[in-house]
């Protein structure tokens, strides 16, 4: 039986945000190149959407962590699925993600990027879902912040599925 997926942030909704999103960054690093990383697989579509509009110099690679599988709810353990190609050593880097919930995989990328000696880090975000929260951390830069609820569409998948939808969606009981 296929899910009926509502719209929670329509795609006209996404497309000003990010670049309203790109316009900043640009403006925050004009004169230098930003290495971005994406979060592997939700962040891809956001982070093209975003490279797209940049109006500096970027470079980028990706990593890839899971927490969780299959299921809709964070495992807890984060494990480390791909490495970065390049070394981010005293580059200017702008770790990119889809979604931010109970925050645990986002401190284990924080730190393990941080000790890689860029020579600035911020953290932006998609989606904020802060009623998940349990780590302390916050992104430099976020979408929309969302309500607890599972949401798909944009990157984000169920089960590998949705990712494609060009909106923010919650799946319906």
């Amino acid at each position: 039986m296929a899910e009926k997926i509502g719209v929670l942030i329509s795609a006209t909704e996404v497309e000003s945000k990010i670049q309203e999103m790109a316009d900043a960054i640009s403006k925050e690093y004009e004169g230098k190149t930003v290495h971005i990383i994406g979060v592997l697989k939700g962040s891809v579509f956001f982070m093209c959407e975003l490279a797209k509009r940049l109006t500096i110099p970027v470079t980028m690679d990706f990593m890839s962590v899971s927490s969780y599988g299959d299921g809709t709810k964070s495992s807890g353990i984060v494990k480390l699925v791909k490495d970065l190609d390049e070394s981010i050593e005293g580059r200017e880097v702008v770790l990119i993600e889809d979604i931010m919930d109970s925050g645990r995989t986002l401190s284990y990328l924080v730190k393990l990027l941080k000790e890689r000696k860029p020579a600035s880090f911020k953290v932006i975000t998609l989606l904020d879902k802060p009623d998940r929260r349990v780590v302390e951390i916050e992104p430099d830069m976020t979408g929309f912040v969302i309500p607890d609820r599972f949401v798909v569409g944009y990157g984000l998948d169920c089960a590998q599925k949705y990712r494609n939808l060009p909106y923010i969606g919650v799946i319906e009981e």
